[in-house]
């Protein structure tokens, strides 16, 4: 096979899925160069993540990406845990309402749509280019860098980066390469996922559903425009090639009375894992997404984690590479990423848990526990909250420090991201009146006073760093991160 001239960049990122795509769109929007290494020839066809959260979409914003989204995305403003004879267990209600991150609260999607949004902001970033039909073979690691060899359609090509994050899903070759193991949380069970395009949606459920039916546990959920997923937990006994066939199919959505409604466009058996990294840094190596953790698909939580490490890790890995800041900033990104995930999956454990019982003895058990605490007002209205950063690039001791700072979306419908940028920045109390400002100064200025500050520093991901005096937080952003051009 002939071998190519060498390539440089700042960022190598093996994997052009929504993770790895949207890094590098946000590394590029910082000035760093970066190279996409996509071993598939296009965008994968057939959807597979069904949903983002608020917070996804306002990463999905600062990417370019979030109307294009929004527009193909649909709403449900339920989602029921019914038991076997159909009754509500369990209701969230308000998903299709604003979240604090400025978007609506639940969107389901279109996975492959919001692929091509991305891929088209990514084509108008001078400094970062999607390479398909490219995979990342071999690499070794050095003090100064990565040298990689990557497999093309036309030869064997060389890619010298300083970095190299490996965004290659769940089988993940670089984490492999590296000698990265996974801690395995206990959670493993097989389901069949059956994807449907609608035809008539009037036949169909309006709201999201988990069905605890020990016969055979059921997910129903709204997909993006035209679009539906089943999900049937496989039985002891019973093969992937036999839930698979088309008749067995038939008879699992028969009691969902759609025949005539959908036509079946995809069929896949997925084993949900839960799962964690131990390192998600290696030198110059950084792990990003599905390769470094996979969570139970219950809470919805598996793409919008992937958007997550994104925001988190691109703003650092921007800062190190233009050698603003010093290269152990990194180690932080894991410091504060795995807390969060790991309440992640341990949210989407506990509903795979109740969703997931196939004994009638244990599922009457669970029921009875639900009503007594529904006449109690002792059940959750809501997913639990996750946790604020604890420890990492943040002021410790200072009020709503690590807390996740809210967009404030204006009366003509501006959204105050798109006011400050995409940097971190300082808002103070006087800064209310400025113009700039000005739409957004009610709701901040009770964000300030619920937390008694005259001013507040959000990070790039829009985290609190932290609150107080302004020359406090300027000369603590310098000593943590070492930048300081605000």
């Amino acid at each position: 096979m002939q071998q190519h001239s060498d390539l440089t960049c700042d960022v190598l990122i093996a994997g052009g899925g929504p993770t790895g795509v949207t890094l590098a769109i946000l590394l590029a929007r910082r000035g760093v160069s970066v190279i996409v290494a996509e071993k598939e020839p296009s965008i994968h066809p057939l959807p597979r993540a069904a949903h983002i959260d608020h917070e996804g979409m306002r990463i999905l914003q600062e990417a370019g990406a979030a109307d294009a989204v929004l527009s193909t995305s649909r709403r449900a403003a339920r989602y029921d845990f019914l038991n076997a004879r159909g009754e509500v267990l369990l209701r969230f209600e308000g998903a299709d309402r604003i979240g604090p991150g400025g978007w609506p609260v639940a969107n389901m999607i279109h996975q492959p749509s919001v692929e091509a949004a991305l891929r088209q902001s990514l084509e108008a970033q001078s400094t970062a280019t999607l390479y398909s039909r490219w995979e990342v073979d071999t690499f070794a690691a050095d003090e100064d860098g990565v040298t990689a060899q990557i497999t093309t359609s036309d030869g064997t090509r060389t890619v010298r980066a300083g970095y190299l994050v490996g965004a290659d899903g769940a089988r993940s070759p670089v984490r492999k390469a590296a000698g990265i193991t996974f801690e395995d949380l206990g959670f493993e069970e097989p389901w069949l996922v059956v994807d449907v395009l609608v035809d008539d949606p009037s036949r169909l459920p309006s709201a999201n559903l988990q069905v605890c039916n020990p016969a055979r546990p059921t997910t129903c959920v709204l997909m993006g425009e035209g679009r539906h997923r089943w999900e049937f937990m496989i039985l002891p006994g019973e093969t992937p090639e036999q839930v698979s066939d088309h008749a067995f199919i038939e008879k699992l959505l028969a009691p969902w009375n759609v025949k005539g409604a959908v036509r079946l466009e995809r069929k896949a058996v997925y084993t949900f894992r839960a799962r964690i990294a131990n390192q998600w840094r290696k030198g110059r190596v950084l792990l990003a997404g599905d390769a470094a953790h996979q969570t139970p698909p219950f809470a919805g939580q598996g793409l919008c984690s992937g958007l997550r490490d994104a925001a988190n890790l691109g703003w650092k890995l921007a800062a190190v590479v233009q050698g603003e800041s010093p290269d152990a900033m990194l180690y932080t990104y894991q410091t504060e990423r795995e807390p969060h995930l790991r309440a992640t999956i341990d949210t989407a454990i506990m509903m795979g848990r109740m969703v997931c019982t196939t004994s009638r003895w244990s599922a009457f058990v669970r029921d009875t526990k639900i009503r007594i605490g529904r006449a109690l007002r002792q059940l959750p209205s809501g997913p639990p909250e996750y946790p604020p950063l604890s420890t990492g690039v943040i002021l410790a001791g200072s009020a709503g420090a690590g807390r996740y700072f809210p967009q404030i979306i204006a009366d003509d419908g501006r959204r105050m991201d798109d006011q400050i940028g995409c940097d971190y920045c300082i808002v103070s109390s006087d800064d209310l009146a400025n113009a700039e400002l000005a739409p957004f100064a009610e709701h901040l200025r009770a964000w300030f006073d619920s937390h008694a500050i005259e001013a507040v520093l959000i990070r790039p991901d829009r985290y609190v760093f932290g609150t107080g005096a302004i020359e406090r937080l300027r000369d603590a952003w310098q000593v943590a991160t070492g930048l300081q051009s605000i």
